[in-house]
């Protein structure tokens, strides 16, 4: 094992990484020690990267990077029984207390104690990360680096779809970055009648009818329009919102039905004007929060649609660089010319 490894960081305050040199973390014995096989850019980095309002009231440099995160187990704490050495595994974020009476009652994705990797503590645009046993996810050792980088992300995509009943419904999703496309994926193997989306961009709503869309509307059209012709006049059943857009968010109400079903995963930029009443008292809209992926219950859902082949992710991964070209990386996933983008140490 060697003493030091490579590693992209957030050194300070301002826009912008640096690639360094770090030592190999050491391992708790409750800990795996993780070489790194790939790990996919999240719009939360590229909120670090940027240092927008957010990341400057959240991160602490300095701190690697990264969340989104797959590679081989290569040690283990005294502690650990499963994952064994040589294991493939994909990460969950989330290292959570399981002692808060969150924990304790089945909702660890919403404990408050939450620690993520590469946001409060390093993360895994690195060589190596140390993470806490419970959270190596066991692919089998067949399934594509590509795919297993995924499964983080995939997660918050079916977290979505699955709080509402999209079966034999209208679907409408706002927002067709890479965790949108894949809801779209996941909307149509649960069965949607029809499935609607929205975007500002046009590389992305081409995506989106890749991934299964029937109707992909982008923003600056008569979005309102062009679903309530495709839909008869009625609307929609079901509203899965993805973008955060405060516009998105207006236009998904809108054409919400009497009696609909909502679930929020897109994080909104601050507060905003809404119309509460129409939107969703007297509509008796039933309105759902979504946050990261139930633990363990999403990781064993998004397993069933990808390994029965419901779900073909590979599409979703359109842009590949090496670590030491995460500048372009970022470009990249800035552009939103682009589903996922993967970096490779």
């Amino acid at each position: 094992m060697p003493d030091m490894m490579t590693a992209v960081i957030k050194p300070g305050p301002g826009m912008g990484l640096e690639m360094t040199q770090r030592p190999v973390p050491e391992i708790g014995p409750n800990e795996v020690l993780v070489k790194v096989k790939a790990a996919s850019i999240c719009g939360t980095d590229l909120h670090i990267y940027k240092w927008d309002k957010w990341a400057e009231s959240r991160i602490r440099p300095p701190v690697i990077v990264g969340h989104e995160v797959c590679g081989e187990v290569v040690a283990r704490g005294v502690m650990v029984v499963e994952p064994k050495v040589g294991d493939f595994v994909s990460l969950e974020s989330h290292v959570i207390c399981n002692i808060c009476s969150y924990c304790r009652t089945g909702r660890g994705h919403i404990c408050q104690n939450t620690r993520l990797i590469g946001v409060d503590r390093d993360g895994g645009f690195a060589e190596y990360i140390a993470i806490d046993a419970q959270n190596a996810w066991v692919n089998p050792p067949d399934m594509p680096v590509e795919i297993a980088v995924l499964q983080e992300n995939f997660g918050n995509a079916v977290h979505t779809a699955f709080t509402t009943d999209v079966t034999s419904k209208k679907v409408l999703i706002t927002g067709c970055g890479p965790v949108g496309v894949m809801t779209i994926a996941v909307a149509k193997a649960a069965g949607a009648r029809a499935i609607y989306a929205t975007d500002v961009s046009d590389y992305r709503l081409n995506l989106a009818r890749a991934m299964g869309a029937d109707l992909a509307v982008h923003a600056k059209e008569d979005v309102i329009e062009s679903i309530r012709a495709a839909t008869d006049g009625e609307g929609v059943d079901v509203l899965l919102e993805m973008s955060g857009a405060p516009s998105a968010i207006e236009q998904g109400f809108t054409l919400l039905k009497p009696g609909g079903e909502a679930a929020l995963l897109g994080v909104a930029p601050g507060p905003f004007t809404f119309d509460w009443n129409h939107h969703i008292v007297f509509k008796a809209a039933r309105v759902y929060g979504v946050s990261g992926r139930k633990l363990w219950e999403t990781w064993y859902q998004s397993r069933g649609l990808v390994r029965s082949g419901a779900v073909d992710l590979s599409p979703v991964v359109t842009h590949r660089f090496l670590l030491r070209e995460y500048d372009k990386a970022f470009e990249v996933m800035a552009s939103g010319e682009s589903g996922k983008v993967v970096l490779f140490p």
